[in-house]
C-alpha cells in the first residue's frame, strides 16, 4: 500500500520529477485495471440491507392482457440511470421467458431481459397469448446485479387471448371433472364437463354469462373470434350437455374444451380448458357373465345412515365368488367403487382408494368413510380384474356417513 502511496506522490510531482513517469504509468494501470475488473463483475457493488424489489399489482398465477403496463416497486434502495454513480441505487431490468443471467456480469440487452436504464419505474410490454415467466432483476450503474443480488420472485402469468364479442366474467373456468392428463382410459369414455362462474345455457339461447360445450379430438384451437367448426373433430352440445360418451381407437388422443356463446362463437376472453392426452389401451377380451347375474349390497339402501368404520356386506345373484387369478366360467371376485364413476369395462378396473378390490374372494369388508354422504357400486371382475360382459354390478346408492353415537341402534 505505502508503494502506490509513493506512486501517487509522484505522479503529483511528475513536473518536477521526469523518472516519476514510469510509476505514474503503472498506477494508472493498476487503477484502469481495476475499473475493467468492476465493470466484468469481478467487484461487485454492494446492495443495501433489506433491498427489495417486486412487481405490484401483479402476483403469480395472474391473466392479463396482451398488452399491459407493469409496475416495478423498490424498497431500501433508489433508482438512478444507467451510469450514474450514486450509493445504494440502480436500475431496473425486465427478464420474460428466461432464467436469470450470471450474476457476476452485465445483464444481457436483448428481447429477454429488457433494460430500464433512463431509470423507468414502469413499462408498457406486449406479450403473446399463452404463458410467461417474468422477473425484475436491479442492477448498478454498469447493468451488473449487486451482491447479494436484488430481484424479484419469478412469476407465472397467463395472457389472454382474444375471443368474440360476446365477454367472460372473471374467473370463468371449464375443465374436465376426474379426468386426468396422461391417464389410460378405454376406448368408450364418459366425459364430464366442469364449469365455474358461468352458467349453461342451449345454443341460441341469449342469456348472459352463459354458454355450452365443445370437445375438441385429436386437433388445435379453431380460430377464437369465429363460429367453432362441427365435424368428428369439434364436438358441440348445443343441447346444453355437461357430459358426453365418446368412442376413441386404441392409441393416444389430445382432448380439450371450449366454451362457446349462442352463436358457437368462443368468448373474449376465451374459456377453455387445457390440452390432455390420454391414452386408450387395446380392449381386453372380455369374459362372458351369467344371464340375470346380479351384485348388489346386503342390509344397505339408498340413503341408509351408517357409521364411520362399516361393514359392508356384497350379495351375489347367478354367479360364484372366485379369487383373482382363477380362470373358472360364470365366476368372479367383487370390487367396491367409492365416489367414482364405472371405470372403462373393457379394462382391468383400477386400483386406488375409490376402487378396492377383493381378489381373495371377500364376500364383505371393514371399509372406513369420511363423514358425508358417498356414493358407492359394486362391479364383479373377472381373474385378471376386467368387468365382464355384460358387466355384473350393483346399482350405485348413497350413504350418509355420521358419527357413531348418531346411528340408531
Amino acid at each position: 500500500m505505502h508503494v502506490l502511496k509513493k506512486f501517487a506522490a509522484d505522479c503529483k510531482n511528475a513536473r518536477r520529477v521526469r523518472n516519476a513517469l514510469l510509476p505514474c504509468l503503472l498506477l494508472a494501470a493498476v487503477m484502469g485495471s481495476g475499473a475493467v475488473a468492476e465493470r466484468r463483475g469481478e467487484r461487485l457493488t454492494t446492495s443495501a440491507p433489506g433491498a427489495e424489489v417486486y412487481f405490484i399489482d401483479l402476483k403469480d398465477g395472474d391473466t392479463i392482457p396482451e398488452k399491459v403496463t407493469l409496475h416495478f416497486g423498490l424498497r431500501n434502495m433508489g433508482v438512478a440511470p444507467a451510469g450514474s454513480d450514486r450509493p445504494n441505487s440502480g436500475h431496473h431490468h425486465l427478464i420474460i421467458d428466461d432464467n436469470l443471467p450470471p450474476l457476476n456480469g452485465p445483464i444481457p440487452n436483448d428481447p429477454r431481459h429488457l433494460h430500464f436504464g433512463s431509470g423507468q419505474t414502469e413499462a408498457e410490454i406486449m406479450l403473446s397469448p399463452g404463458e410467461h415467466t417474468l422477473q425484475l432483476l436491479f442492477a448498478d450503474k454498469f447493468h451488473v446485479p449487486h451482491t447479494p443480488p436484488v430481484m424479484s420472485q419469478r412469476i407465472r402469468v397467463i395472457v389472454a387471448q382474444k375471443g368474440g364479442p360476446t365477454a367472460s366474467p372473471p374467473g370463468a373456468e371449464v375443465y374436465f371433472t376426474e379426468l386426468k392428463d396422461d391417464a389410460t382410459v378405454g376406448s368408450e369414455l364418459t366425459i364430464h364437463f366442469g364449469l365455474k362462474n358461468m352458467g349453461v345455457a342451449p345454443a341460441g339461447a341469449d342469456r348472459p354469462n352463459s354458454g355450452h360445450h365443445h370437445l375438441l379430438i385429436d386437433t388445435e384451437l379453431p380460430p377464437l373470434d369465429q363460429p367453432i367448426p362441427n365435424d368428428p373433430h369439434h364436438l358441440h352440445f348445443g343441447g346444453g350437455q355437461t357430459q358426453e360418451t365418446v368412442t376413441l381407437s386404441p392409441g393416444d388422443h389430445t382432448l380439450q374444451l371450449l366454451f362457446a356463446d349462442k352463436d358457437h362463437i368462443p368468448h373474449s376472453p376465451p374459456v377453455m380448458s387445457k390440452r390432455i392426452t390420454v391414452h386408450v389401451a387395446v380392449p381386453a377380451e372380455r369374459m362372458s357373465s351369467s344371464p340375470g347375474a346380479k351384485a348388489y349390497f346386503v342390509g344397505l339402501r339408498d340413503g341408509s345412515v351408517v357409521p364411520q368404520n362399516v361393514t359392508i356386506h356384497f350379495g351375489l345373484v347367478n354367479m360364484g365368488v372366485a379369487p383373482a387369478g382363477i380362470e373358472k366360467p360364470n365366476t368372479g371376485h367383487h370390487h367396491l367403487l367409492i365416489d367414482s364413476d364405472l371405470p372403462a369395462l373393457d379394462q382391468p378396473i383400477p386400483n386406488d382408494p375409490k376402487h378396492l378390490h377383493f381378489g381373495a374372494g371377500q364376500t364383505e369388508a371393514d371399509v372406513m368413510l369420511p363423514l358425508g354422504k358417498h356414493k358407492i357400486q359394486l362391479l364383479l371382475g373377472d381373474h385378471r380384474h376386467v368387468p365382464h360382459d355384460p358387466p355384473v354390478m350393483s346399482e350405485p346408492i348413497t350413504i350418509n356417513v355420521v358419527k357413531d353415537s348418531e346411528v340408531k341402534k
